[in-house]
Parts: C-alpha cells; structure tokens; sequence
C-alpha cells in the first residue's frame, strides 16, 4: 500500500527551518527592524481586476493597512474600496494614478496587479521610490525588463516578490526538496499543462473610450494605439482580451503557463535554458486574438534535461497530471495543481501520497516577513527567480513568433545567432516612458 503522509508531522528539519525562517518574523511582535512591535505596513494596490483578490487578502492582515484602492477605471477604484470597507471595517482611498501610491511616503509596499506591459515599469518606479513590491506574473512584458526590475531590486535593496504563490505551497515545498534529496534519483524530465475552456474574442471595432477610464494612463509605457473593444454576437467586451494582444500580454503561456513552468524549474533545479523549440497556432477560433490557442513548447538545459509545457485554451480536457510532472532514473512524481502530490517507482508502483494546498495569503505573509527582517533572501519567490521563471514564456513566445528554434546562452538565456529574435528581448515604449534605473 502507498504511504499517505500527514504533512503536519512530515516537513523535513531542512523544510521546517526554511519556514521558520521565512514565515516566523511576520507574527506580530516579532517584528526585528520595526520601530514599534505594532508597526503596520502600509499599502497601495495598482490595477482592480486580479488586484481586487490582492487588496481584500492584504487588508485582512492586521498588521497592515491598505491605504489605497488605485484603477483607471474608477467604478472598479470604488468597487474595491467597498469591498475592503465591508471586510475590516475601514475604507481605503480609491484613487486613479498609481503615481500618488510612489509619492506617499507612508506607503512601505506597491502591489501591481495591472496588465502586464505595467508589471516592470511600476515595479522599477516604486523601487526608485523606496517602495517594496508584490508583482503579479508575469513579472514583465519582455526579457529586458525582467533583467532590469532584477537590478532595480539589487540596487535600491528592496524586496520584490512575483506572484507565484505556489512556491509558498507546503504541498510543492515538500514535493520538490523530496525531488532535490533524490526520491526519483536524477530528474531529467519535467512536464507541464494548461487547460481551459474560452470562447472566440470576436473581432476588434474602434470604439469610444468609456467616460470613467482613463486609456492614456492605461497604455502608459506602451506605444499609443486607438481604443478598440471586441465584438462578439452583437456584444462587446475589454477588459481581459488584452492578454492575446502582443502589444499588451503574453499569451496563455504568460497568463497561465508561468506557474506550471516555474514549478518545474524548481524542481528540476535549473536556470537558463540552452534551446527553445515552440509549436501551436490559434487553430479553434477565427478571430482577431493574436496569440496561440494551442501551444507545445519544449525547453533543454545543458545538464541534459527537458521541460515542457502543453496549453490548450479552448480544451478542458487534460493530458498528464493535468499541472506537472517529473521523471527521473529512479520514478516519476506528479503534482497537481493545488499541491497535492504522488511518487512513483521505476515500475510505476505508486509508493507516497500526500495532499497539498497553498494560497495567496501565504505568499503575503512571506513578502511581510522579508520587509521586516530586511532580507530579501527570505522572498519565495524573489525577482530574481521570477525573473528566470518569466523568461521560459517570453523565450517561448519568441520562438513561436519567429518560426524558428532558438539557441540561447546558458548564462543569461541571451538568444544567439538569431539578431530577428533578439529583436523581440525589448520592446519600443511611449516616448518618456522607458525604464530606467
């Protein structure tokens, strides 16, 4: 019979003390750098679609206080503001520009929850600003971007954390050590999915900028390009069709493949890849997304090893685990997608299970615990690793968009001999709004 683990009495001392170590500061009066043991953070939360799930969860916290409730699109501004007041019985300032979150100097923490072409740019001003950061994934738009929102990070010291909540998971933290201590010997496999099940976006017709959202601000970084909404039926829509628009998302590998990949990653211990293959289309629907509906992408590492990762945008019906997947010489581990996880030998004799779950609260509580131990080496889920983990999408979303297999440079993931691919690392930006240090 398999072994059913009790994760309460199974986590490794080298786990517990990881946790101990990442979670313990944040308990109220346990508080190191902080002037009072009562001392709360101050926050500001940036774009009220997946921010809105951000706001309620920092707010909840008692040893926070969320100041601001920030959109282009005051009806959400308010909406969430509500929201938050019907929760903890205060209500936060619903505001329209991020800019008076940077400019307050109580504000200790930025959450950026707005599209992703605003991930790196806000990150590196609130940065600049002596802002900490929780940022949504993918950490950015484009591979520059995430180099510089590393090195914003390292020169201003500040803690900044992608939401890949899973890494603060006790079903993937305890999956991936028994993976790193050998539990299938050498890992030389990862594989990954995505499945969802989401209508045609219709086609693109110009339309009028509503009168409560503010598009210039929205753009922001992003070259200037008329307002259009997306006709379907005789309906019309916005808000979350930019995600297949290149000019402002990534695709279902960004939107959704980051966390699977980023979970494989981890396990199998590796940074940089040293060739990207990709193959997909947009093959279920005749319309105006851009960005593949069925995508294949397959990632090799120089220490001879794989990762891939299937999507399927308009399909629930899922391959594998339906997340992740490892194999190594000595068995396979497979880990869905709320963490709960099942080791197999080489014979295919499952041998352990445990259940799993994570949340975002936990991943909050570790960014609150790093600001007050002023340790950003305490973050799960640092810009650093964001960073490597984002890359993967964008690295697959340029071979895909080129056509081509792409060789990359195992230090950096650089992309070699190829000057049309390189050409996608960085974007163009709206005059006076590119990133700098």
């Amino acid at each position: 019979m398999p072994q059913r683990v009790n994760r309460r009495s199974f986590l490794s001392s080298s786990i517990a003390g990881t946790t101990a170590a990442v979670f313990a500061p944040a308990v109220l009066g346990q508080t190191p750098n902080s002037s009072s043991p009562n001392e709360q953070l101050v926050v500001g939360v940036m774009g009220l679609s997946r921010g809105r799930s951000l706001a309620r969860s920092f707010s909840r916290r008692k040893d926070v206080r969320l100041k601001y409730a920030c959109d282009v699109d005051d009806y959400r501004a308010s909406a969430c503001a509500e929201e938050v007041e019907k929760d903890v019985g205060y209500r936060p300032e619903s505001i329209s520009n991020f800019q008076q979150i940077l400019d307050d100097p109580e504000i200790d923490i930025l959450v950026c929850a707005a599209p992703n072409h605003w991930h790196a740019p806000a990150t590196i001003l609130a940065c600049k600003a002596g802002k900490h950061v929780y940022v949504e994934k993918p950490c950015s738009h484009n591979p520059w971007e995430g180099e510089l929102m590393v090195q914003a990070a390292r020169k201003y010291n500040r803690c900044v954390q992608m939401g890949s909540q899973r890494r603060t998971g006790s079903g993937y933290m305890e999956a991936v050590q028994k993976l790193h201590d050998g539990v299938i010997g050498r890992v030389y496999l990862a594989q990954s999915w995505y499945n969802s099940l989401r209508p045609s976006i219709g086609r693109a017709v110009d339309a009028e900028v509503p009168l409560a959202f503010d598009y210039d601000l929205w753009q922001g970084p992003a070259p200037r390009r008329p307002y259009q909404e997306f006709e379907l039926d005789g309906e019309r829509s916005r808000h979350y069709n930019w995600h297949w628009q290149w000019h402002w998302g990534n695709g279902e590998l960004g939107n959704n493949g980051v966390h699977a990949l980023d979970i494989c990653r981890w396990g199998m211990n590796v940074d940089y890849p040293i060739r990207v293959v990709s193959s997909g289309g947009r093959y279920r629907w005749d319309d105006d997304q851009e960005t593949p509906d069925t995508h294949t992408v397959a990632f090799e590492f120089a220490d001879r090893g794989q990762i891939t990762w299937t999507g399927l945008s308009c399909s629930k019906h899922k391959g594998g685990t339906g997340f992740a997947s490892f194999t190594g010489e000595e068995g396979t581990v497979e880990i869905d997608s709320n963490g709960s996880y099942k080791i197999f030998d080489r014979a295919d004799k499952l041998i352990e299970e445990a259940a799993g779950t994570y949340d975002q609260d936990l991943h909050i509580e570790n960014l609150a615990a790093a600001i007050r131990a002023n340790d950003p080496a305490l973050l799960a889920a640092e810009i650093e690793t964001g960073h490597k983990s984002t890359l993967l999408c964008h690295l697959g979303n340029i071979a895909h968009r080129t056509g081509r297999t792409l060789n990359c440079r195992p230090e950096d993931g650089h992309i070699l001999g190829d000057d049309e691919a390189m050409g996608y690392w960085k974007r163009e930006y709206e005059p006076g709004w590119e990133p700098t240090l």
